[in-house]
C-alpha cells in the first residue's frame, strides 16, 4: 500500500494535505480494500520519512471528511458509505450500445472557435523581454493584504452570510464600494439598482450584445479596436460597422447615424492608446441624442492615468441616460480574478440581472466579498498608487527607448496605461515578426488582428510593459529594433 503515496517538499501544499489528498484518491480508486486497516500512524510515518503526527492529523482529516472509519483495537478502515454511490468502472452486464457519432458540423448552430482572437503564450514569464499586454506584474501585488482579505471573507459569521442562495442578487458590500469608492474616481454616480456585478468585462459585453443586437442590428465599432468585441457582436448576430479612430479616438462623423449601438473606448483606446478629448466626448453624445443610438463606454484601463486631470468618464457627461458603462478590476487587480461591473439605467440593469441569473446566477460571492473587503480597507487604492509609480517608470523607459531605436514608428500615451501602439516600416509582416522575435525571448504582439478589414495593415504591433522589468526594457527595445532592420 505504501507505494500508493508520493510525497514532495517541493510542493506549495503541506505533507499533511498531500496525504490526505492521496489517501482519499486511493478510495475513490478502489486501491485501498475495504476490509483491510489501513498501516498504522507510526508504519505509515516511518516508510514515508515524515513525522507520525503528520499521519495522525490526516487521518483524523479523513475521519472527519467520512473517507475512514474509527474500529477500537483495530484502527482504520475505508468507510464502505463512502464508496456505496460510485459507478462501478466495469459493469460486466452494461456492455453499451453502438452508433454513429452526431456530425457535429452540422448540429451545432455557432462556432467562435473559428473566430480570430488574441493569442498568448502561457509559458510567457520564461520570456527574457515579455512585452506581453494584459498581464499582471506579481512583485507588484499586495499578497499578504490578498490573502489576509481572502481568509477574512472565510470566516464562520462571513461564510454564514454569503454561502445562501442569492438567487441574481451581489454583495451588498461590494456594490456599495463600487458605487461610492471606484465610480466618483471618474465622475459617475449612481444608485446600487443601477450597478450589475459581472464574471470581468468579457460577461458585461456579452450580456450587452445579447440584449441589445438582434441580426437587423448595426454595431458601430472602433477600428482598429477590441477584437472580443467584434467576435461577440458578430456571434449574436449583428452588422457591424467599422468606425475609423485618429490620434483623438473614433472620428465623430456621418457613419455614427445609422448605429443602433457604438462601442467606444474613450480614455485610452484599444489598441492604439490615444485618449478622446472632452470636446469630442460631448460631440459624440450629441450625434447619440440627435440619431436614437446607445454607447457602450468601456472605461478599461483608467485606473492607470499619468495625469493629474484626467478627462471624466463618458458616462459622467451623460444626462439622458444613453451611456452604459463597463468596468473591470482586472488590469489592477488580477487578471485572473474576472470581476467587472455594468452601470447603467435602471430598467436596463433589470434586463442583464436576469439574463445573467441564466447564466451563471451572479459571481461567485467568496471573490465578491474579498474583492469588497480588499476596497473597503483601502487596499486597492494603495495598490493603484504602487502600479502607477511602476508603470510610469516604465512608460518613460520604454519611450525613450523607441525614440533612440525606433524614431518615429509610435506616439507617446499621454493618457498613461500599460503599452505602446508602433507602426513598424512599410513591408514589415508583425506576424513573422513575433515568431523571429519569440526565438530571441521576445514576446510581441501582431496589431493586423484588431483591423476589422479583410486585409488589414501587417506593420502594426503592441507592446506591453505591465510585466517586464524597467531594466529589461531598454536591451529589449535594442534587440527587437535590430531584428527588424535584419528583417527588412
Amino acid at each position: 500500500m505504501f507505494h500508493l503515496f508520493h510525497l514532495s517538499t517541493d510542493k506549495d501544499s503541506s505533507l499533511q494535505q498531500q496525504l490526505r489528498e492521496q489517501i482519499a484518491s486511493a478510495i475513490l480508486n478502489g486501491n485501498i480494500p475495504v476490509d483491510s486497516p489501513l498501516p498504522s500512524s507510526r508504519k505509515l510515518a516511518k516508510q514515508l520519512s515524515i513525522a507520525r503526527n503528520t499521519v495522525v492529523l490526516a487521518y483524523e482529516h479523513l475521519l472527519d471528511d467520512g473517507y475512514l472509519i474509527a474500529r477500537e483495537r483495530s484502527g482504520y478502515y475505508v468507510n464502505p458509505e463512502i464508496l456505496s454511490h460510485k459507478v462501478a468502472q466495469e459493469a460486466e452486464d452494461h456492455e453499451g450500445v453502438d452508433g454513429n457519432a452526431p456530425d457535429w458540423s452540422k448540429k451545432l448552430k455557432a462556432f467562435p472557435s473559428g473566430q480570430a482572437n488574441m493569442k498568448k503564450p502561457r509559458d510567457w514569464q520564461k520570456y527574457q523581454y515579455p512585452f506581453i499586454y494584459g498581464q499582471f506584474d506579481p512583485t507588484l501585488f499586495p499578497t499578504n493584504n490578498w490573502r489576509e482579505c481572502c481568509r477574512d471573507a472565510v470566516s464562520v459569521p462571513a461564510i454564514r452570510d454569503w454561502a445562501s442562495d442569492r438567487f441574481d442578487n451581489d454583495d451588498p458590500l461590494l456594490v456599495e464600494q463600487i458605487r461610492t469608492r471606484l465610480l466618483p474616481r471618474r465622475g459617475v454616480w449612481a444608485s446600487a439598482e443601477q450597478i450589475l456585478v459581472t464574471v470581468g468585462a468579457q460577461q458585461s459585453l456579452y450580456i450587452l450584445a445579447q440584449l441589445l443586437l438582434d441580426k437587423d442590428s448595426v454595431m458601430g465599432l472602433e477600428d482598429p479596436g477590441y477584437v472580443d468585441i467584434r467576435n461577440i457582436a458578430q456571434l449574436n448576430p449583428s452588422q457591424v460597422k467599422p468606425l475609423p479612430v485618429d490620434d483623438e479616438g473614433m472620428i465623430i462623423d456621418e457613419k455614427l447615424d445609422d448605429c443602433d449601438c457604438v462601442f467606444t473606448t474613450p480614455s485610452h483606446h484599444c489598441p492604439t492608446t490615444v485618449t478622446m478629448p472632452i470636446e469630442r466626448r460631448y460631440e459624440l453624445l450629441e450625434k447619440a441624442n440627435e440619431h436614437d443610438f446607445v454607447i457602450i463606454e468601456d472605461d478599461y484601463e483608467s485606473e492607470t492615468n499619468f495625469k493629474s486631470n484626467p478627462i471624466p468618464a463618458l458616462k459622467s457627461l451623460d444626462k439622458s441616460d444613453r451611456v452604459i458603462y463597463v468596468g473591470s478590476l482586472s488590469k489592477t487587480l488580477a487578471p485572473g480574478l474576472r470581476l467587472g461591473y455594468l452601470v447603467g439605467p435602471k430598467e436596463f440593469i433589470r434586463e442583464a440581472r436576469a439574463l445573467r441569473r441564466l447564466m451563471v446566477r451572479h459571481p461567485a460571492a467568496n471573490n465578491q466579498r474579498s474583492v469588497a473587503l480588499f476596497l473597503e480597507r483601502g487596499y486597492h487604492d494603495a495598490l493603484i498608487m504602487t502600479i502607477m509609480r511602476a508603470y510610469e517608470e516604465r512608460w518613460q523607459e520604454m519611450g525613450a527607448a523607441l525614440s533612440e531605436y525606433m524614431p518615429a514608428t509610435f506616439n507617446k500615451p499621454s493618457f498613461g496605461g500599460s503599452c505602446y501602439w508602433v507602426k513598424g516600416p512599410e513591408g514589415l509582416d508583425a506576424r513573422v515578426l513575433r515568431k523571429e522575435a519569440a526565438d530571441r525571448g521576445i514576446l510581441i504582439e501582431p496589431g493586423d488582428i484588431h483591423f476589422l478589414s479583410d486585409n488589414p495593415p501587417l506593420n502594426y504591433f503592441r507592446l506591453g510593459y505591465s510585466s517586464i522589468a524597467s531594466e529589461r526594457i531598454r536591451p529589449g527595445i535594442k534587440a527587437l529594433a535590430e531584428l527588424i532592420e535584419d528583417m527588412l
